[in-house]
Parts: C-alpha cells; sequence; structure tokens
C-alpha cells in the first residue's frame, strides 16, 4: 500500500468524461478515419503501401502471399488486428472501389455482388505501376519519418506522392462527430486543372470546373444533372444523382423487349439489387417484368430485365430508377486532414494542397 500516492485529486465526472473522449476522439480522426490532404491516404493505407515497398514488392517483381504483407505490416508499423489490415490492402486492389487501383492482386478480391474475398493465406499481391509515382523520391529525405510504435523502425508521416490520389481515387471515412466522403476523379481532368492553377494562380473554382466537370466513378453510370457537383466543389458539400447505364434489346419477333443494364452506381451492391427488384415484382409494386437475370461474366457488366409483350420500356425504366438502386445518390463531404486538423475543403483547396506538397517535395 505504501507504493501508492499519498494524496488524491478530486476530478470532476463531467470535467473527466469530456477530456477523454476528446481526446479518443481526435485520435479517431487524425490516426484511423480520415484521410491527409497531401497524400489521400489514412495510416492503416499508407503503412501497408510502405511495408510493400520496403520489402521490393513492385510492379515488375513476382507477386508475394498477401499473408506475409499483412504480417510485415502488423510487425513493424500497425498494431492492431489482421483482419482491418488485410481489409485496407483488399480495397486498394478492388478495381470496383477504387478508379486507380494501388495495388496489383492475383486472386478472389472480392466482387461488386459484395462476396467476400479469400483469406490472405490464399491470394498474392504486388504494387501497382501508378503506385511507384506516389513513392518516388521516399529514400531522399523528401518528406519526415517518425519512430513506429516500438521504437524500432522508422514510417513516413507522408508519402511524397506525384500525383494527387486523394481526388483520383477519393476517399471514405466515419470518425467521432464527422465524416468523410470524398468522390474519384478522371487523372487527366485533375492534372488539367493543377496545370491550369499553376498558371493562373487566381483560378476560379468555376474556372476549374471547366477542367473537371464531375467525378469519374470506376462503376461507371450515369451523372444525372450537375448543380450537386457544382455546389459540392465549390462547398465542399453536395449530392451526386447517379444512374445506371441501360439500353434496350428486342428478345424476340414478336416485339418484346428487355431492359439490359450495362453499368450501375458507385458502390450499389449488384446482388442486393437484383435481390430487391425480385421482392417488387413478387409484391406486385413493379408491374411488366417477366423475367431477371444476371449474365455478367469477366468481359463486363450485362443484366438482362426482360419486359411482358406490349409493355413500354421507358415506364418501367422509369419505375426502376424511382424505386431501387439503379439511381442513386453519392453525398459528398469532402473533409480530410490539414496539419492534422479536419477541415472542409472546395475544389480549389484540395489542388492547393497538393501543389504546395509537391513543392516542399521538390
Amino acid at each position: 500500500m505504501e507504493q501508492f500516492a499519498k494524496e488524491t485529486l478530486p476530478v470532476s465526472l463531467e470535467a473527466e468524461m469530456r477530456h477523454s473522449y476528446l481526446d479518443y476522439a481526435m485520435s479517431v480522426i487524425v490516426g484511423r478515419a480520415l484521410p491527409d490532404v497531401r497524400d489521400g491516404l489514412k495510416p492503416v493505407h499508407r503503412r501497408v503501401l510502405f511495408a510493400m515497398h520496403e520489402a521490393n514488392n513492385v510492379w515488375n517483381r513476382p507477386y508475394v502471399k498477401c499473408a506475409r504483407v499483412v504480417g510485415d505490416v502488423l510487425g513493424k508499423y500497425h498494431p492492431h488486428g489482421d483482419s482491418a489490415t488485410y481489409e485496407a490492402l483488399v480495397r486498394m486492389v478492388q478495381d470496383f472501389s477504387l478508379r486507380y487501383p494501388l495495388i496489383d492482386g492475383q486472386g478472389n478480391f472480392g466482387s461488386v455482388d459484395g462476396d467476400a474475398p479469400a483469406a490472405y493465406r490464399y491470394t498474392e499481391c504486388r504494387l501497382e505501376k501508378i503506385t511507384a509515382e506516389m513513392l518516388a523520391d521516399i529514400d531522399k529525405e523528401t518528406v519526415d519519418f517518425v519512430p513506429n510504435y516500438d521504437g524500432k523502425e522508422l514510417e513516413p508521416t507522408v508519402l511524397p506522392t506525384r500525383i494527387p490520389n486523394l481526388l483520383i481515387n477519393g476517399s471514405s471515412g466515419i470518425a467521432v462527430g464527422m465524416a468523410t466522403n470524398i468522390p474519384p476523379h478522371n487523372l487527366s481532368e485533375i492534372v488539367a486543372a493543377c496545370l491550369a492553377l499553376l498558371d493562373k494562380p487566381d483560378t476560379t473554382v468555376d474556372e476549374l470546373i471547366e477542367h473537371v466537370p464531375a467525378p469519374d466513378f470506376p462503376t461507371a453510370g450515369i451523372i444525372y444533372g450537375t448543380e450537386g457537383v457544382r455546389e459540392g466543389y465549390r462547398t465542399g458539400r453536395g449530392r451526386v444523382l447517379i444512374r445506371a447505364r441501360t439500353h434496350l434489346e428486342e428478345i424476340d419477333k414478336g416485339g418484346r423487349q428487355a431492359i439490359i443494364v450495362d453499368e450501375i452506381p458507385y458502390q450499389v451492391n449488384k446482388a442486393t439489387l437484383l435481390t430487391r427488384i425480385g421482392e417488387l415484382v413478387r409484391e406486385k409494386k413493379l408491374e411488366g417484368i417477366s423475367d431477371l437475370r444476371d449474365e455478367s461474366d469477366k468481359s463486363g457488366m450485362r443484366v438482362v430485365i426482360e419486359l411482358k409483350r406490349g409493355e413500354v420500356a421507358e415506364i418501367i425504366l422509369n419505375n426502376l430508377f424511382k424505386l431501387t438502386q439503379l439511381q442513386d445518390s453519392f453525398g459528398m463531404n469532402m473533409v480530410a486532414l490539414v496539419d492534422g486538423q479536419p477541415c472542409v475543403l472546395n475544389l480549389r483547396q484540395f489542388l492547393e494542397f497538393f501543389i504546395q506538397h509537391r513543392r516542399e517535395i521538390v
């Protein structure tokens, strides 16, 4: 008992709760949920890419087991669960999640139907070629390094990326009291906007929108209306309406038609979508459909919705947009960490911070 402190300090439960919760909230915001505005990565993604770079697991080398990568990341940099690390790795492989995947995977890494990826002992990976541009010059004292959790290794605080990763691949995350949802974009359009801002530093957001008219989602689809997009670019918050891309085909000589779905909105689970359409048909909330099947294969997506004879395809398609996720919205909430502080940024600010980062690196 003599080892305990001689005096005790009275602490208000309310004050302690407020202080401790704020510490926890900031830890989640800075350490897990929000991306850095400079390289567009959260700590777990940065650690995975850096560990693969250190192991020379690059695009022109043979694939290695994902289990080895996960082990390196856990042992050296990320003292958390293996599932969180593997999920981060898997997302960087999926071409339906990222516009420009950062990791090249071999094996089952999940699907747009919501299928789970194979366990990491079965899958293999290596860095994509584009990721070399994110890690270029990292060994030339271009970025700061800090000790890892046990002080035995050093890890970068940010990557010296040559590409504006946060805008081209987007990001999403839920922190304590805030969230982020940044849509992916076309690399050529973002580079054109960067060049315009370099040539004319007082370029307005509306002028930048001429170079970046809208997001570019990996699952494609059709963006319906631009006002929500423009509002998102101007203020950091907006709403993008996305519709599936469809076309009509005649399926017999009697004039029966089928609606063919070629592309679906971003982050929509195709299997769940088909289940929902089937439920609506059974409940007779959706009339005129005689058959529904998924003919998607490795060459692309193809969902066939056969119509009954005499039905007007345009009317049924409008009902599908109204009642299902063939039409969906993406809420733009463009929050990122600037000097460790969460900020809502517009399009111009994202580009300015990237250009500033590159100037510091060079």
